[in-house]
């Protein structure tokens, strides 16, 4: 029996491998998802724990191929599938840029698992001087209009939309002071084939994580 040729191995949220669906769907690539159920993984009731590189989630499959950790897997998916850059200096850029929306996603998740409300104000502050960084990155390219690196999109951009959307839900009005990445997010989200993944039950069965259940 031929195994799928894309398996996504991770918990039934989207967490940590969002961006790369989001990737995947964009780009009209099917793929399986093959998911763990928290309390199977803690217990050890499989094996995959004991056996994961880093002992931790999500794993991408490509046919014999087999990786971890979100970003690597996120920055593979980009080259593989023309998405990383349509040159060296775009490339390295957006390797730039996605290591600063990792930085904005591990202060998001600092603040949800470990401070929360009551430090919720002091988060915003942050997280607006954070955006203006974005809001600048986005201005220098085709003054906002396209992406954050050059004329295509990038994996960098998934990431970014992904994080956007979760700080969203923290605060529906986060991106109010910057119009450019308003823009940039309600654009990129009516692309065909993204629209119709988020629509699907799939998607919106998943919770951001396992704190929104």
């Amino acid at each position: 029996m031929l195994l799928p040729e894309l398996v996504l191995t991770y918990f039934p949220v989207r967490g940590r491998v969002e961006a790369t669906r989001l990737l995947l769907a964009d780009q009209g690539i099917s793929w399986t998802e093959d998911e763990v159920q928290k309390e199977d993984w803690v217990s050890g009731k499989i094996d995959l724990k004991k056996n994961a590189v880093f002992g931790q989630l999500p794993r991408l499959q490509d046919g014999g191929f087999e990786l971890y950790q979100s970003n690597t897997i996120l920055r593979y998916l980009g080259r593989k599938y023309g998405v990383a850059g349509s040159n060296e200096q775009e490339k390295t850029i957006a390797e730039m840029v996605n290591d600063g929306v990792e930085d904005l996603r591990m202060k998001y998740y600092k603040f949800l698992f470990l401070e929360n409300e009551e430090n919720k104000d002091k988060y915003l502050e942050e997280l607006s001087n954070q955006l203006g960084y974005f809001e600048k990155i986005l201005s220098k390219n085709a003054n906002g209009t396209k992406f954050l690196v050059g004329n295509g999109i990038t994996y960098a951009d998934y990431h970014l939309v992904d994080t956007l959307q979760c700080n969203l839900d923290v605060s529906p009005t986060c991106l109010s002071s910057f119009p450019l990445l308003s823009a940039y997010l309600e654009r990129i989200l009516k692309r065909p084939k993204l629209s119709e993944y988020l629509k699907s039950d799939g998607r919106k069965r998943r919770p951001i994580t396992p704190k929104h259940k």
